[in-house]
Parts: C-alpha cells; sequence; structure tokens
C-alpha cells in the first residue's frame, strides 16, 4: 500500500517543489530559530527544543489570526499530535534526511506548516508536533525498496516522539491525531500499530490524515467518520482544481476514502462558496469567507479557484499546499464538535 501511495505523491511533490507555498517568500535563515545541537543526531524529545510545536514553549502553533483573537477561549483538555509534511525540498542537497538540529530547516517547518496548520488546533487542544528526520522530497522518486530505509528513519522518530508523549505529557487525555503529506504517511502506520483493535482507540476523538490518499481497505477496523459529528474516525482528502484529475490518478487501482471538509460527508453533491466557513492564505491574520466550492470526485476533492480577487491569474491546478489553509474554519469548527460529542459519549 506505501508503494502506492509514493507513486500517487510524486506529482504532488513536483507541485511543491516548482510553485509558490503560503511561505516560500520567507527568508527562512533569517527567521527566529531553536538553534541547538543533537550529540548523537538522534532527537531526544525530553528536550522541548525537538519538538516544533509544544505546549510548554512559545511557537507558531500558538498563532491565532487577529479576527478570530475577541472570541478565543483557550481549552487543554485534549491533545493532538501533529506529524508534518516534507519540508527538506532543496534538490540540490544531499541528504536523504533530514538532520534534527538543521536550524533552517526547523525554521522552515516552524513558519510554514506549524503556522499555517497545526495553530488550526491550538484553541481546544495543546499541540505536541515532534521535529524528525523527515526523508528528503527526492526520496519519493526512486525505487521504493531503496527509498524504505529513509522513511523507516523518519518513522522511527515519529514513534519515539509519540511514546515519550505518551509516556510523560498524556496523562489520560483524549488524542487528535493529524497530519499533512509525508506527516500522513506516518500518522496511518502511527494508528494502526497504536490505535486500531488497541485500547488507545477508546481515546481517540478522531484523526485528521491529509494530503496523501488512504485507500479504504488500509485500516481494518478504524472507520472513515461519517458526519461532521462522529467519532474514533478519521478523514481525508487530497485537493485539485474543479474538473481537474491528474493521469497518473485516473490510473489509480484502489478506492481512496475522500472526506469533504465542508460537509465532512463523502457525498459527491457540489457544495456552493456559501457553505465554506473560511480559509487563510498568504495573510495568516485575514479570514476569507466564502472561500470555495467542493466537490468529492472519485479519489479526490474537486475545489473552484480561491474566491480572492485576482483569482483568474491562478493556474495553478494541484491545491495540495492548501489542503488545510483553504478550509482553515471549517476545520476548527470541526475539531470543537468533534472534541464536543467525544465528551457526550
Amino acid at each position: 500500500m506505501l508503494t502506492k501511495i509514493r507513486f500517487s505523491f510524486l506529482l504532488y511533490l513536483l507541485f511543491i517543489l516548482f510553485t509558490t507555498s503560503s511561505c516560500s517568500k520567507k527568508n527562512f535563515s533569517t527567521l527566529p530559530a531553536y538553534k541547538f545541537k543533537s550529540e548523537n543526531g538522534k532527537p531526544d524529545y525530553s528536550n522541548i527544543n525537538y519538538w516544533a510545536a509544544h505546549p510548554w514553549k512559545k511557537d507558531p502553533s500558538d498563532s491565532v489570526p487577529k479576527s478570530l483573537l475577541k472570541n478565543y477561549i483557550k481549552d487543554s483538555m485534549v491533545d493532538v499530535f501533529f506529524i508534518h509534511p516534507t519540508t527538506l525540498l532543496d534538490r540540490a542537497d544531499t541528504r536523504w534526511n533530514a538532520q534534527i538540529d538543521d536550524s533552517i530547516i526547523n525554521a522552515k517547518t516552524d513558519y510554514s506548516t506549524i503556522l499555517y496548520q497545526a495553530s488550526v488546533f491550538n484553541e481546544k487542544c495543546r499541540v505536541f508536533a515532534p521535529r524528525y528526520r523527515q526523508a528528503h522530497i527526492k526520496a519519493f522518486f526512486i525505487n521504493p525498496a531503496e527509498a524504505t530505509p529513509y522513511f523507516d528513519t523518519a518513522y522511527k522518530d515519529v514513534k519515539t516522539a509519540f511514546e515519550y508523549y505518551l509516556k510523560n505529557n498524556n496523562n489520560g487525555r483524549p488524542i487528535i491525531i493529524a497530519s499533512h503529506s509525508q506527516g500522513t504517511m506516518h500518522a496511518a502506520k502511527l494508528l494502526k500499530e497504536y490505535f486500531e483493535n488497541k485500547p488507545l482507540y477508546n481515546k481517540l476523538v478522531a484523526a485528521y490524515i491529509v494530503g496523501l490518499p488512504v485507500p479504504e481497505n488500509y485500516f481494518t477496523t478504524l472507520p472513515p467518520c461519517k458526519d461532521a459529528n462522529s467519532t474514533g474516525c478519521f478523514v481525508s482528502w487530497r485537493t485539485y482544481y474543479n474538473g481537474y484529475t491528474e493521469p497518473y490518478i485516473e490510473k489509480e487501482k484502489f478506492k481512496a476514502i475522500v472526506v469533504n471538509p465542508v460537509t465532512w460527508t463523502s457525498d459527491t453533491s457540489i457544495v456552493p462558496y456559501a457553505k465554506s466557513k473560511g480559509g487563510v492564505l498568504l495573510n495568516f491574520n485575514k479570514i476569507k469567507t466564502n472561500l470555495v466550492k467542493t466537490q468529492i470526485h472519485n479519489n479526490v476533492l474537486w475545489s473552484s479557484k480561491p474566491n480572492i480577487f485576482g483569482k483568474f491569474l491562478y493556474k495553478q491546478k494541484n491545491y495540495h499546499a492548501g489542503d488545510y489553509n483553504l478550509f482553515y474554519i471549517d476545520i476548527k469548527e470541526n475539531i470543537a464538535n468533534r472534541i464536543g460529542m467525544f465528551w457526550k459519549m
């Protein structure tokens, strides 16, 4: 199954490499970074420097769009364990895995995915996001057997971080597992190893595993969420421009689970702009409501161009970088709703 996922991910990676992401204009070498030196090249999760987001330090996951501050009420009764996507993207980089203490890569992670994605959980959750020796983007382009050691190194760190979190930080709290892109590859394995048919499943509020396809037969008992109120389930989607299907997706021989993050169902009806509660784009502090029109089509989520000034200039058809951003408020409100339903169980 992972071989299929890697193949399906290749064109996503081209999108990341050759287009502008929400934070790509920043000079990450000049941004604040947690500078530290690993003694053996491996993460030490007892040290919060090895966490991109952690409730015991101030980090970009604590950020809140200004327009939401007035009604913001922090609740820390639930935790989210967030696994960030690939940020080791430089094609000239000769490494196969990121160094855990690379300050530039860490800053890039913190001020892109942690800011624009992990922050969506911060009102209702304590946010834990480990740094890990992520596989370089080029690992997706080689023979899967050759790439396996690099992804195994990455997953080993994620697993170590999760076990440390369970032993030292969880204290019986309910958990949300969340991820994007490469992070979803690791999150899916984590859910199978620690939650599916395990006692810890009873603590799972939901899993938001986004940006990679999750075949319908990947899990044996962990179900996809049927609606906005379901708990103990997972949601997943991949976002493309309305009417567009990548040729390689048309060749996929598996059925992927797709949940629309506006309706939180797998209904294939067109969902109008008016249902879109809001997203964040280049300006993190500005919420744009009625942003997109969506529809599930086979293995992907179709989206209109974002409803913003100058949208006719936007030619990109792969919206992978916006999988969270386009639905920021939809996700934020859904998190609160699922947590509320979990407490009623």
